[in-house]
């Protein structure tokens, strides 16, 4: 009885040993007598206790390695601190187990000397403007080294690049300057440009000043001449009328030198300093001038008589 009782527990004991559950994400290296046995995926697997035995845990998750902050010297002898993160995977869980002692250990020192290589290679101010290139290169190359380790690099970043405090200043110093230019170009940019649109715009007020000041002239000359026609056909229809009623009246010549003398009346009361009489006016007003003679006479012959 008491056999059984012993072997039964045993036998549980055993069971408890010899199941595993693997989960998610996770692999496990068993081997067998101290020799790589297989690997056990996720879910339930059995091993054979006291002689299988789980060598490693095995994460597939990517996993991130923050690689410590390096003094790196670029091309032009600047030390400069570099921090940088490292994004990888294990593909091949054995040989991440087997083929290294450490592999973060490896992966971290790897990224130092590539760091010190690729950046010794360029100056301060391309590793500030070449993060993506150097980020490509250190990349590539980890990538490359850790393929026998089971391992792929799917990223690397460089988080952040300390200059000296010196070279920090006197780059802050720079970027000020530089800021500065910006400005003052961007301000007499802006005044040209100012000064260029003023004078097409005083150009453009002159020129349309200048077609509405001929405009107005055409269109005032235009309202004389026009006014003169109308003053001319006016005057040319009076004179008509005129003609006309002197023709009915069937004038005879003495009224015809009468009207001419009315008329020269009426241009000596004008403003001109000359007067132009035509011819017939001039036989007209001799006439007119004999009559007044012998009217004189008839009175002075009819006052001698008076006095006899």
């Amino acid at each position: 009885m008491w056999i059984l009782i012993i072997l039964l527990v045993i036998l549980l004991i055993l069971a408890v040993l010899g199941i595993k559950i693997v989960r998610q994400s996770e692999v496990y290296i068993i081997e067998r007598l101290g020799k790589f046995h297989k690997i056990a995926d996720a879910g339930l697997t059995f091993i054979i206790p006291f002689v299988d035995h789980v060598r490693s845990i095995v994460s597939l998750k990517q996993q991130t390695m923050d690689v410590p902050p390096q003094d790196v010297i670029t091309k032009d002898n600047v030390t400069i601190t570099i921090d940088t993160v490292v994004f990888y995977r294990i593909l091949e869980p054995a040989k991440a187990v087997y083929e290294i002692q450490s592999l973060k250990k490896g992966i971290e020192y790897l990224s130092i000397t590539t760091i010190r290589d690729i950046v010794g290679k360029m100056d301060l101010d391309s590793t500030f403007t070449s993060r993506d290139l150097i980020n490509d290169k250190l990349r590539a190359i980890l990538d490359e080294a850790t393929d026998r380790w089971g391992c792929k690099v799917d990223r690397v970043e460089i988080q952040n690049i300390t200059p000296p405090p010196d070279i920090r200043d006197a780059m802050e110093k720079q970027m000020n300057a530089e800021r500065n230019k910006r400005a003052s170009i961007l301000q007499a940019e802006g005044e040209r440009q100012a000064a260029v649109l003023k004078a097409q715009g005083e150009k453009e007020a002159e020129i349309l000043q200048a077609e509405a000041d001929k405009e107005a002239k055409i269109r005032r000359a235009a309202g004389e001449a026009e006014a003169i026609r109308k003053v001319a056909e006016a005057k040319a229809d009076e004179v008509k009328l005129v003609y006309g009623a002197m023709m009915k009246a069937n004038p005879d010549d003495k009224l015809v030198q009468l009207k001419s003398l009315e008329a020269l009346k009426d241009v000596a009361n004008g403003e001109a300093n000359k007067v132009f009489i035509p011819f017939e006016a001039t036989s007209a007003l001799s006439s007119l001038g004999a009559a007044a003679e012998m009217l004189n006479e008839k009175k002075e012959n009819k006052e001698n008589k008076e006095t006899k």
